[in-house]
C-alpha cells in the first residue's frame, strides 16, 4: 500500500502538527505500509535548507519538498503556493493507492485533493483544527468565501474526515457539511526521563531548589488565552513561583506579551525562554510543576500529551480538546477561560504540591497505554484498508450515516 501524506510545512515553527504528521509516517512505516510525504521547504518566515524536487530522508521519514513561493507579504507567503508541488502532484499522483491530506485553507493541501479529484485517488483528510468553531470565526469573511468556493467541494468528495477528538468532531457535524468522518487520536514516541530534570531545571534558571515553576510552552498567539493566564498569575503574587514562557510569536503579539507581563506585576518573576526544542524542552516540561495551557480553541494538543507523558499534571481550559480527558482520568485541572478561574486552580495546586505526584503517575501510564503510536498506526492502516476497499468495490465513498460504526 502506498500513501502520500500532503500538508504545506513540516517545520517545527508552525508547531505540534508537523511533528505529528513525521511520527505518524514513521509509524506506518513500521507498519509495513510504503508512506511518504509531501510539502514545501516552508520554514515560517524562512526557508528550509533542503534539496528540492527529490526524494530525501529527512528525520528518518522520506520527504519530497519542493520550492514555496515566498513574497515579501506576509499573508501570501503563509499561503504555500508551490508551482513545482502542483506539477509533481499532477504528474505522480496516481502512483499512490491514497493520499492523507493534512490541514486545509492552503495550497498544498487544496490543490492536492483537486488533482486527486481529478484523477480518482481516494482520499481523507485530517483538518487539524482548522474546521473548529474559533478557527472559521477567524478571518471569518475570506474563510467563508474560500471554503465556499472552494475547500467545501474537496471536502464533501473526500472519503472521510479525519478528527483527532470527539469534541472537533462535532463542531464540525454542526456545519451541516455531511460528510463521512472518524475520530482517532495523534500519539506520541514516550520521553525518556531525564534525572533530577527537576533539580537540573532550577539550576538552569538560578531559582531555588523547592520554587514553584509554573509552565507555558506553546506558539505565542491570540488563540491560546495568555490575556487570560497573565493576569491570573498576577492575582498570586503573594504566593512563590516562577513562571517559565516557552514560545514564539510575531514581534508584535510578543510585545504585547511583555506588556501584559508588567502591567500584572509578575514580568521579575517570568522566564522568557522563546522557541525551544529537543533536550531544552525536555528539561523545561519535565522540571516544571505544573504545565498550563488557557486556549480559546486546541483541536488536540500534541504539546498537553508530551507534558503527561513526562508525568507533569496540567491546566487547561475546556476549549482544549484533551480537557476532558484530564478531567475523566483526574490528571490536572480543568477550569473555564475566566481569570478568576484560571487564579483559583492555580492557588489550590500551589497550596496542595503533594497532590501533583499522585497526578503525574496517572498521567504518564494512561499516555504510555493509550497514545502510543505503535497502536494508533495500527488503526489507521485498519482505516486506509476499509476505504480501499470501498473506493474499489461497491461503493466509492463511506455512507456517512454508518461512516462511525466503519471506523471506531
Amino acid at each position: 500500500m502506498r500513501v502520500l501524506h500532503v500538508i504545506p510545512s513540516i517545520t517545527q515553527v508552525r508547531g505540534g502538527t508537523s511533528l505529528a504528521v513525521l511520527n505518524m509516517v514513521k509509524a506506518l512505516r513500521n507498519n509495513n505500509v510504503d508512506a511518504e510525504i509531501v510539502t514545501t521547504n516552508d520554514d515560517g518566515d524562512d526557508l528550509l535548507n533542503v534539496s528540492l524536487q527529490q526524494r530525501l530522508e529527512y528525520q528518518q521519514v522520506p520527504i519530497w519538498f519542493f520550492s514555496r513561493f515566498s513574497p515579501g507579504f506576509k499573508a501570501v507567503r503563509e499561503y504555500a503556493f508551490s508551482w513545482q508541488l502542483t506539477v509533481w502532484l499532477w504528474q505522480n499522483i496516481s502512483d499512490y493507492d491514497l493520499l492523507h491530506v493534512h490541514a486545509i485553507f492552503s495550497y498544498a493541501s487544496t490543490v492536492a485533493m483537486a488533482i486527486a479529484r481529478c484523477k480518482n485517488i481516494p482520499y481523507i483528510v485530517i483538518p487539524h483544527g482548522l474546521l473548529s468553531t474559533w478557527s472559521l470565526q477567524q478571518s471569518i469573511c475570506k474563510k467563508q468565501i474560500y471554503l465556499s468556493l472552494i475547500e467545501q467541494k474537496n471536502l464533501k468528495h473526500s472519503q472521510a474526515i479525519h478528527f483527532t477528538s470527539q469534541q472537533e468532531q462535532q463542531e464540525f457535524i454542526n456545519l451541516g457539511l455531511n460528510v463521512p468522518s472518524f475520530v482517532l487520536p495523534l500519539g506520541l514516541p514516550i520521553p525518556s526521563l531525564i534525572p533530577h530534570a527537576r533539580y537540573q531545571l532550577r539550576q538552569l534558571l538560578n531559582l531555588p531548589v523547592d520554587e514553584p515553576v509554573i509552565l507555558f510552552l506553546s506558539r505565542l498567539h491570540p488563540k491560546k488565552g495568555l490575556d487570560y493566564l497573565i493576569p491570573a498569575l498576577g492575582k498570586l503574587t503573594h504566593h512563590r513561583f516562577t513562571f517559565v514562557l516557552a514560545g514564539s510569536g510575531s514581534q508584535a503579539y510578543e510585545a504585547v506579551i511583555e506588556s501584559l507581563l508588567f502591567s500584572h506585576g509578575i514580568s521579575d518573576r517570568t522566564h522568557l525562554a522563546g522557541f525551544v526544542t529537543g533536550e531544552i524542552k525536555n528539561l523545561f516540561i519535565q522540571g516544571a510543576d505544573l504545565f498550563t495551557l488557557t486556549s480559546h480553541s486546541e483541536n488536540f494538543g500534541i504539546v498537553v500529551l508530551e507534558t503527561l507523558a513526562s508525568g507533569l499534571p496540567v491546566l487547561l481550559t475546556p476549549g482544549v480538546a484533551l480537557a476532558s480527558v484530564v478531567q475523566e482520568y483526574q490528571l490536572g485541572y480543568v477550569t473555564q477561560l475566566d481569570v478568576s478561574a484560571i487564579a483559583s486552580a492555580i492557588e489550590h495546586y500551589l497550596m496542595h504540591p503533594q497532590l501533583a505526584q499522585a497526578m503525574g503517575d496517572r498521567a504518564r501510564q494512561m499516555i504510555i497505554e493509550q497514545y502510543n503510536w505503535q497502536k494508533i498506526a495500527t488503526r489507521i492502516v485498519d482505516i486506509y484498508q476499509t476505504i480501499l476497499a470501498n473506493h474499489y468495490g461497491k461503493s466509492s465513498r463511506i455512507s456517512p450515516k454508518n461512516s462511525h460504526q466503519a471506523f471506531l
